[in-house]
């Protein structure tokens, strides 16, 4: 079976800006339900650099994803530590072939940014895919496919689960068993609709937590806000 399921994703993938503001969404409810940025499983930095902003995923087990979004469109890569075609599963590594392949030169420096690379500078990358904002799909380079006998567990796809789903309904789920608390799912709405948030909000989705001390985040992911209640 040949490695299908980037097409899937590119397939369910909507708009830049929609893809953008549920990276944010899901970047603010993460904030609010961790305190502990380390501890975060959905990040969004909208100062990356002056021109670029990131969303991002970790999820503490070597599995991650960035997306950048710059004036030229958005460039994603994910990486599954387990997957087949994973860079380290020759010696010395590279990427899988034509996982790069096609792509536009304003996204080629993201190929061997050093946050998306070991120490090595091997790109850390198990799918790949792009979006100029004159395009009117998402893309991904001409694969190889899998040997015969070797499959694909579908990473490409669980990776950006939720980002793919675009429910709030999915956002909480995953946060319950993630996170191991109750996630107020009136409270997910009114963030996945970008709402101003509210201290009445942030409690709804964890008891202990301040709007005040959310200041930092919400500058960070670029999150409008409300007067303090």
């Amino acid at each position: 079976m040949g490695p299908v399921s980037v097409h899937e994703v590119i397939r369910q993938l909507p708009h830049i800006s929609i893809v953008r503001d549920r990276s944010r969404a899901m970047a603010m409810l993460d904030a609010i339900m961790s305190p502990d940025w380390e501890s975060r499983y959905y990040s969004f930095n909208c100062r990356w650099s002056p021109t670029e902003e990131m969303a991002s995923m970790r999820d503490g087990s070597g599995n991650e994803y960035s997306i950048v979004f710059s004036s030229a469109g958005a460039y994603a890569r994910g990486f599954d530590h387990e997957s087949p075609m994973s860079p380290y599963r020759i010696d010395p590594p590279e990427p899988w072939p034509g996982l790069f392949d096609s792509m536009p030169e304003a996204f080629r420096p993201y190929v061997t940014e050093p946050a998306f690379s070991d120490q090595a500078a091997t790109p850390l990358a198990t799918v790949c895919f792009w979006r100029e904002h004159g395009d009117d799909e998402w893309r991904t380079g001409a694969i190889q496919s899998l040997p015969k006998g070797i499959r694909d567990d579908g990473s490409a796809e669980w990776l950006f689960d939720v980002l793919l789903d675009g429910r709030p309904e999915a956002y909480q789920e995953f946060a319950e068993e993630y996170y191991e608390v109750a996630a107020d799912l009136e409270a997910i709405r009114s963030i996945y609709a970008l709402r101003p948030l509210t201290q009445s909000i942030v409690s709804a989705l964890d008891s202990e937590a301040d709007l005040a001390s959310l200041e930092e985040d919400l500058a960070e992911i670029g999150y409008p806000i409300s007067c303090w209640e």
